[in-house]
């Protein structure tokens, strides 16, 4: 098996592709190692010393160290953790893997549906390809509210993604958008 790593624009994290499908659909988020109690493969990663987080997209695992670690002390271990996941067989997730948007009910929900279709057709992709994931949060009197996981969390180019590529965007398309902003749960 041969993993393929690639830097992200967060230095604290990596992006690891292992030449396989990881979760297929949807992705999975553990901002903690007590959050990484549905996945096998997140678990075995947090045993690794300096793991802070783990986010698992369609085809690729992306972990997040703390910054006091060096990636060429890491990096071996955290390859070799996922080349003997993958090798015992053993599921990525037990149960259901799900990050979706958060469901909006009432008068914007015509605009809401919009932003969620550019989310999903323009922004996901390019923010995957990067080693994490935006979801939908919330609409209140025109701001839009996101969510941004793996290598999005924490990212030092985050607020100019935010602010600079992802607002224009939505301003541009829907006019009832003013302004974008990040959320933390």
């Amino acid at each position: 098996m041969f993993i393929q790593t690639e830097s992200t624009p967060n230095p604290a994290t990596l992006k690891f592709m292992p030449g396989q499908e990881v979760l297929g659909t949807g992705t999975a988020d553990f901002p903690s190692a007590d959050a990484a109690t549905p996945s096998p493969l997140a678990r075995r990663l947090f045993q690794v010393s300096g793991v802070t987080g783990v986010f698992l997209g369609s085809d690729f695992v992306t972990v997040t160290k703390d910054e006091d670690v060096d990636w060429q002390h890491v990096k071996p271990e955290i390859l070799g953790a996922i080349m003997e996941h993958f090798q015992s067989g053993a599921p990525v997730m037990e149960g259901e893997a799900v990050a979706e948007h958060a469901i909006h009910e009432g008068p914007d929900a015509e605009i809401v549906g919009q932003i969620k279709e550019l989310l999903d057709s323009r922004v996901r992709p390019a923010v995957a390809q990067d080693g994490g994931d935006i979801t939908f949060h919330g609409f209140e009197r025109g701001v839009v509210y996101l969510h941004m996981k793996g290598a999005c969390a924490g990212c030092p180019s985050s607020t100019m993604t935010l602010k600079m590529g992802i607002e224009n965007l939505l301003r541009h398309y829907i006019p009832e958008v003013t302004e974008v902003r990040p959320v933390a749960l």
